[in-house]
């Protein structure tokens, strides 16, 4: 006798901002697996088509759509995208963003110009993604935001302030939101991932080699994590698996936090 699988995101429809490439690409595969429709967001066309392209060589659907999150207009447009002629969002990941890289300074070294940056794509990027996704969401009456923050926006780390304040900024942003919308049916949350083996995160430890000890080593058990494991957690997110889930940051981050 055959067992027929389900897929329990049958039907349902996702945004994935920085769906290019690392924890957004990871995210896109997951949920597609899940039975998800797909469209993905970024700034680079070539590596968001590498990402569907995958998707559908798995037997996914998926799409893509070029914007950059720190351009209101895109956003609405590359949300609408995603909505389609049905106007239906189910789930939003919010993984667009930049992150510190090698760049540590103390405070009053740190350049304003980065700092911008920060805010600008982190802060601004993802409050944009927000705002067009409620849009969608609460007309319908229900949904799921995951905003990719990080562990950095759950505690300080020296040298990375420009960073650390876009990152709890994030946080801030989710938990307002999850107020706000709660009684919509829609349920607002964070990941917050510690080291993640991402190619932007295999440069920097490739031009300094050095650090990669003591990077692995800040993390409990003893490795960084794989984007899929960030993923993980962004499904169940989503899922009704997590249904009185809202509101929160959620550290994956193999024990960093709890020193």
């Amino acid at each position: 006798m055959t067992q027929t699988t389900t897929q329990p995101f049958a039907g349902k429809t996702a945004l994935i901002t920085g769906g290019g490439s690392g924890i957004g690409r990871a995210a896109a595969l997951a949920l597609a697996a899940e039975g998800c429709t797909v469209t993905v967001a970024g700034r680079t066309a070539a590596t968001l088509a590498e990402t569907v392209r995958l998707i559908e060589a798995a037997g996914g659907t998926a799409g893509y759509v070029v914007a950059d999150v720190r351009e209101e207009e895109a956003v609405r447009r590359a949300v609408a995208i995603a909505a389609g002629d049905a106007g239906r969002l189910d789930f939003a990941v919010n993984s667009a963003g930049v992150d510190g890289g090698d760049y540590a300074r103390p405070l009053i070294d740190y350049a304003g110009d980065t700092l911008d940056l920060m805010l600008a794509t982190n802060v601004r990027g993802m409050f944009y993604s927000m705002k067009y996704e409620l849009e969608f969401m609460s007309a319908q009456g229900h949904g799921s935001i995951v905003n990719i923050s990080s562990g950095a926006g759950l505690a300080g780390v020296p040298g990375y302030s420009g960073y650390v304040a876009s990152k709890h900024a994030e946080i801030g942003l989710t938990k307002s939101a999850a107020l706000d919308y709660a009684s919509f049916g829609i349920r607002v949350n964070a990941v917050c991932p510690g080291l993640v083996n991402t190619p932007l995160i295999a440069n920097m430890l490739k031009d300094n080699p050095e650090w990669s000890g003591a990077l692995v080593a800040a993390h409990p058990l003893g490795r960084i994590a794989e984007p899929e494991e960030i993923a993980d957690a962004i499904v169940w997110l989503c899922s009704d698996k997590s249904s009185f889930v809202t509101g929160i940051g959620l550290p994956v981050d193999g024990g960093y936090l709890a020193r």
